[in-house]
């Protein structure tokens, strides 16, 4: 019945009308107390009532405080990597409707000048030809790099493949994509965690590890996803919170791990490389089907 009563009261009081409550409960008891002192009567019984009752709701509302204070940093972490997301959803819709159609314009314009022109302009042209082109492909790679659309179509892997093909077009890096099990329903929130955290280790790797190899591992275990990002460069010292040291890669990917309930960790030295271990766990109910023993008919 108690824990009832004290549930009840967690629920139905908020932060500011406990605040009210307490002033209004500690000036009756001063006031009461004021008065049995001038008339000389003896301490009643609710007195002592009113003053457990500050009391009371005093610790209650400390005991609420430190709660919300303890869980606050991680949902304003999960908070702001879901208006990240969002943001970037933004950026890349922009990107491919409004700068891109504009840019397709222009290149339309200028083919259709580029006709038009006498002979002495047409070198000219054709740079500017040549340059709207260049322009519209990057803006549609950064466009698919701030939304990887593919994710829903396509799947995780495919789309992983297709990220590490256009990144490391140009590049030395002899790369490999292991992934033996199919990764059908996995959850998008899964598979969006996943595809940054491969993008964020990929980009760190063409700044600073100049490697020349790389190897990207999804395994679908039994307790969650699994992802193994192995490269061979000059590697780095893991800072222990990467957040206050500057790496801010670093620890978005830890972030977006923790925020699934997964574990993240990174092994690196320099001059040996680097490898990034991330596990995503499943839903409770997924792990409960995965785990279920199967009745045989």
């Amino acid at each position: 019945m108690y824990a009832s009563f004290k549930s009840l009261i967690v629920r139905s009081l908020s932060r500011s009308h406990a605040c009210h409550l307490a002033l209004s409960l500690c000036l009756c008891s001063l006031l009461a107390s004021l008065w049995a002192y001038l008339m000389g009567a003896p301490l009643p019984l609710l007195i002592v009532l009113l003053n457990l009752a500050t009391l009371m709701v005093v610790g209650l509302q400390q005991w609420r405080s430190r709660r919300a204070i303890k869980f606050e940093p991680q949902e304003l972490a999960a908070r702001l990597l879901q208006v990240q997301e969002n943001e970037r959803h933004r950026l890349s819709r922009e990107l491919h409707d409004d700068i891109g159609q504009l840019l397709t314009a222009a290149k339309l314009q200028s083919e259709w000048l580029q006709r038009r022109l006498p002979q002495d302009l047409q070198d000219h042209c054709s740079v500017l030809c040549n340059t709207l082109n260049e322009t519209l492909a990057k803006v549609r790679d950064v466009s698919a790099i701030l939304n990887p659309r593919q994710l829903t179509s396509l799947g995780l892997e495919a789309s992983l493949r297709a990220h590490l093909l256009k990144a490391l077009e140009n590049t030395q890096v002899c790369w490999s994509l292991e992934c033996h099990q199919r990764l059908t329903g996995i959850p998008e929130e899964m598979a969006v965690a996943a595809f940054r955290v491969t993008q964020e280790a990929v980009t760190n790797m063409l700044r600073h590890a100049k490697a020349r190899n790389l190897l990207v591992r999804l395994q679908r275990l039994p307790e969650g996803l699994s992802l193994m990002i192995c490269d061979d460069g000059q590697g780095f010292l893991p800072a222990l919170d990467p957040g206050r040291e500057g790496q801010r890669g670093m620890a978005g990917m830890c972030e977006r791990t923790h925020q699934l309930g997964g574990s993240f960790s990174v092994s690196s030295e320099p001059g040996k490389g680097t490898r990034i271990n991330a596990l995503f766990p499943w839903a409770p109910r997924a792990l409960e089907r995965a785990s279920a023993p199967k009745v045989l008919e």
